[in-house]
């Protein structure tokens, strides 16, 4: 075991399957020489050499592209979007090619690739640094989709994405790339310190695909929630004193429908959890998910807790986060209903 940050995570996880498998290639922009813009990727060329880690022209389109020829001829590429706003040039081929690959092909060609990106605010990027669009993925049949919310996650999950035989979208919650986010605060505090680090396994590990974990049980009302939400469900519940249980979905796709389910009908309430937008954001689905499953069960409307319907505000950033305060009243009000 050791004590890492994020960052360090899945470093490390490019590493393992980098030395453990040459089939593995890591590029995309500035992830050679300079090793990344948050510097996940930091010395792996140096390593492994220019042909195993190296840097891509500015161009989402031919990053993703290259990386569907590659793995589509058995390499298994292990791309960065630099974030995931930037991600839209390329959406075509995320879309129209990687997804597709394996149906249109009959299973005679697959797509074992994975497409890294920072997701979501915090660093007060403003609108084309901070938008959250798992919602976009979830939606297109022939992608995974990955959000961790700890170091331990982060590299287990990695792993398996990369030894996945298809595309799988890992998108990282850059708040929490250098150490647990204080879900207590709903402005920006001094984070980070090594005490609050992730003790994580050495060597290679790998946490399956569509298995939530249970962070805390509670039988009064399920929260479900993935990313940075986690931290910030975590410090509602301890504020308002709701014996809640708290699910991290980990995988949105594929999803872990058995553990919230069996979650949702001991408890009889769910509150959902997440940074993107309300409108068609994941949680609709969560909640349209719980309902037909667990419908005669339920004690009270499922409620959602989001961002703002709005282009990203680069000014009012931590009001537009879900905070624990935002969070905590729809606890209350879900348990008052």
């Amino acid at each position: 075991m050791a004590r890492m940050t994020m960052i360090e995570a899945i470093r490390d996880a490019m590493d393992v399957m980098m030395a453990r498998d040459e089939r593995v290639v890591v590029f995309g922009e500035d992830v050679g020489y300079f090793g990344g813009v948050f510097r996940c990727t930091a010395g792996l060329q140096q390593k492994y050499g220019k042909t195993r880690c190296f840097d891509a022209p500015i161009s989402e389109s031919g990053i993703v592209g290259t990386a569907i020829g590659m793995a589509s001829y058995g390499l298994l590429p292990c791309i960065e979007i630099q974030f995931a706003d930037y991600m839209y040039p390329a959406y075509d081929q995320i879309v129209s090619e990687a997804a597709r690959l394996r149906y249109r092909s009959n299973g005679e060609f697959t797509c074992p690739m994975v497409i890294r990106m920072p997701t979501g605010g915090g660093i007060f990027g403003g609108q084309t640094h901070s938008q959250s669009p798992e919602a976009l993925f979830t939606h297109v049949s022939g992608l995974k989709t990955v959000v961790p919310s700890n170091p331990r996650d982060a590299k287990g999950l990695l792993i398996a994405a990369i030894e996945d035989p298809d595309p799988v979208i890992f998108l990282e919650p850059k708040r929490l790339y250098n150490g647990p986010f204080d879900g207590h605060h709903d402005r920006p505090v001094t984070p980070w310190s090594k005490h609050d680090l992730s003790e994580v396994p050495t060597g290679h590990f790998n946490l399956p695909l569509g298995k939530a974990s249970i962070l805390r049980e509670g039988a009064a009302l399920t929260v479900l929630a993935y990313g940075t939400m986690v931290y910030v469900a975590q410090a509602a519940v301890e504020e308002t004193g709701i014996d809640a249980e708290i699910i991290d979905l980990r995988t949105l796709i594929p999803l872990d429908l058995e553990t919230i389910a069996a979650s949702v009908r001991k408890t009889g309430r769910c509150v959902v959890v997440h940074e993107a937008t309300l409108t068609s954001g994941f949680g609709a689905e969560l909640a349209a998910l719980v309902q037909e499953n667990c419908f005669f069960h339920l004690e009270a409307p499922v409620a959602r807790v989001t961002g703002w319907d709005t282009p990203y505000p680069h000014a009012q950033e931590w009001d537009y986060f879900p905070g624990s305060a935002r969070v905590g009243r729809a606890l209350v009000e879900t348990m008052e209903a």
